[in-house]
């Protein structure tokens, strides 16, 4: 028997989930065997090969955006998790305060300096290797020795702050600070990196130091006197164990949204329609000579008129405004498709955003040779 095909308007409808006033419809997906008898969903490489497709819209270094077309919900969800929890990154892991005494307090300091997003040379952080981490009090072993730093798992920083007064005093009644001291401000490019074994050899100076991607960073203030002196020593982790290890400042895809007009809208009507959506996704345009001539047209005797069309559903929000005009009713449907993913990667710096998906996909394919591996060798 020859598996029948759904016609390209049945299968859109399909891949569309309804957006109503009140409900979403239509949001499980069912391209799978037997769910529509005679047709054939069962999965194929080559089938995959001609619906899959990725646009990209936006490539900065630290910020992507960018379109896979053609995949499920749970792959495109897998990447995500992995960008935030799952690529290990270099993060401020133990502070070692020999002084401190300005006003914050030696362990929020502590944790500001661990969520501050370092960045280096790319073959030295892929160089590096996760330290093992040491045992607790109650599960120490005197005959297993405690796990060694080296310059493969640990990079180390310093910091050492001080303010003072200025020479030149200012005049009389002066308030502010950057006047009347010197060194108030501490800021994450006065972080120094102090070299261990090879590492030089791997993270050359000046542009491939281990460095906070925001040398403006505030990490305290000081006034006359006060002394911030500490070491700090730097690990690879992932996000799944702390928020500074994330690669990733957002992570995030949204479905491609639709607007289709299945009556026409004019005049003041037309106008008011596009103010229900963001700039740039209905657009206004005349109704032509020929469009008013037609017969049986939708358009007839409505030469000139404003009309409203659809111009970009890519900057639509979806908010749903429109649907609360009477005047709009059983004219207009929203939607989003099922499986057009639209991400937005933003890099906390340490790597490229595009990097960053890349090394997502290669992640997710090694997860599945392993558990390919564990089902062969439970096959056996």
């Amino acid at each position: 028997m020859v598996p029948k095909l759904a016609s390209p308007e049945e299968t859109r409808r399909r891949k569309i989930v309804g957006v109503n006033a009140e409900t979403v419809t239509n949001i499980s997906s069912t391209d799978f065997p037997g769910h529509y008898p005679g047709e054939d969903h069962s999965w194929s490489l080559e089938k995959f090969h001609q619906n899959f497709h990725v646009q990209f819209h936006k490539n900065d270094s630290f910020d992507t955006v960018f379109s896979l077309i053609g995949v499920d919900a749970s792959i495109a969800n897998a990447f995500r998790r992995i960008l935030i929890a799952e690529i290990p990154t270099l993060a401020i892991g133990t502070v070692f305060v020999h002084n401190n005494t300005s006003v914050v307090h030696d362990e929020v300091l502590a944790s500001r300096l661990g969520l501050v997003p370092l960045t280096g040379a790319l073959n030295g952080l892929n160089w590096m290797e996760f330290a093992k981490k040491p045992k607790l009090n109650d599960e120490n072993n005197d005959d297993e020795p405690e796990p060694a730093s080296t310059d493969k798992n640990t990079v180390v920083l310093k910091l050492q702050a001080t303010c003072d007064w200025r020479q030149n005093p200012p005049r009389a009644g002066e308030t502010d600070p950057e006047k009347l001291y010197v060194g108030s401000n501490v800021y994450a490019d006065q972080i120094e990196f102090v070299p261990q074994g090879r590492q030089p050899e791997f993270f050359p100076s000046p542009d491939g130091i281990i460095r906070p991607v925001n040398p403006k960073i505030l990490l305290a203030k000081m006034r006359p006197g006060q002394v911030i002196d500490l070491d700090m020593h730097c690990f690879k982790g992932i996000g799944a164990d702390h928020a500074k290890w994330s690669p990733v400042a957002t992570a995030t895809y949204r479905l491609l949204p639709t607007i289709d007009i299945i009556k026409p809208i004019l005049g003041d009507d037309a106008k008011k329609f596009a103010r229900c959506f963001p700039k740039g996704v209905i657009g206004l345009e005349n109704v032509t000579e020929e469009e008013g001539n037609e017969v049986d047209g939708v358009y007839r005797g409505r030469t000139g008129e404003k009309k409203a069309i659809v111009k970009n559903t890519f900057k639509d929000t979806v908010s749903r405004e429109c649907l609360r005009h009477q005047e709009f009713k059983d004219k207009v449907k929203l939607g989003r498709v099922q499986d057009h993913f639209i991400f937005s990667v933003e890099s906390t710096g340490q790597f490229d955003s595009d990097y960053l998906f890349l090394e997502s996909v290669r992640m997710l394919r090694a997860k599945c040779t392993s558990l390919k591996r564990s089902l062969a060798n439970v096959m056996r």
